[in-house]
């Protein structure tokens, strides 16, 4: 990977996921609101449909930026030669570099979403009286509770997106008989986050819970099968989906905008 690549990767994936998390910051309230064990209303309901932003604006850049470097540098690396620069190896390599760039991603991700959470879920409080209650109650572990059950769902996540977006991408481009518009590329990262984030609904629901519970209980310990069994159990199949609709809504239209942008700045930087 080149230094004009990396600087590509960097700038690009960073200003896309920007554009798509403060974009559309109220519909992630919303959906954390639906999923938290308090139930809607007690959780804010409609009100201070922005508590918790300055989290995800501080976030966002480094965030995506450290997925998108890690995601073309493994791509490149694996597809310069060997058994996966093969065509027919392409799905098998997306997957290990999404795989690759979420676990490092969620390295930025998890502390911010936990604060992030934590906000939108107390509209009361502000960002800056939350990480101080969670650093004083928890210390720096807290801010990384719920990193196993993040990228346990963001690896799922990733393992159907992308390898999804870059096949259509592909289908669509021989179809027409040239490279795809930025648009285009973000037609199909709209689909592939789609049918991504309804399969990946039930372990957003325990990632949720997992950062929203309260510190010393059974849930805040991280156990994600007991977690979703709890969830069944309480609230059925309704419960494990609790939020499907904000969170397709807010991933393909995230998907058409981060991936729609990331693909434009791309191309304008290389």
């Amino acid at each position: 990977m080149e230094r004009r690549e990396f600087v590509a990767s960097l700038v690009a994936g960073g200003c896309a996921g920007m554009c798509v998390d403060l974009t559309l910051f109220p519909l992630d309230t919303i959906k954390t609101r639906l999923q938290s064990q308090q139930g809607f209303y007690k959780a804010g309901g409609f009100r201070g449909i922005y508590a918790g932003v300055p989290s995800a604006a501080v976030g966002s850049f480094p965030n995506a930026a450290a997925f998108f470097v890690t995601y073309d540098y493994i791509k490149s690396l694996l597809g310069a030669g060997g058994a996966l620069a093969a065509p027919h190896a392409a799905p098998v390599t997306h997957m290990l570099a999404a795989s690759l760039g979420e676990i490092v991603a969620c390295l930025i991700r998890v502390p911010t979403e936990v604060v992030k959470q934590r906000t939108q879920a107390s509209p009361s409080s502000t960002t800056y009286r939350i990480l101080l209650a969670t650093l004083r109650e928890e210390g720096v572990r807290g801010l990384y509770r719920g990193y196993g059950s993040t990228v346990l769902r963001e690896i799922p996540f990733s393992l159907v997106q992308f390898p999804l977006w870059e096949y259509l991408k592909t289908l669509w481009s021989w179809k027409q008989g040239h490279t795809l518009y930025s648009w285009q590329a973000a037609v199909c990262g709209a689909f592939a986050g789609a049918v991504a984030a309804f399969v990946t609904t039930p372990l957003d629901v325990a990632k949720t819970r997992i950062m929203l519970a309260k510190a010393g209980s059974t849930t805040a310990s991280g156990n994600i099968p007991l977690v979703l069994y709890d969830v069944w159990k309480s609230r059925g199949l309704t419960g494990l989906f609790a939020g499907s609709i904000p969170r397709i809504t807010f991933i393909s239209v995230g998907g058409f905008i981060f991936l729609g942008a990331y693909e434009k700045v791309r191309r304008t930087l290389l």
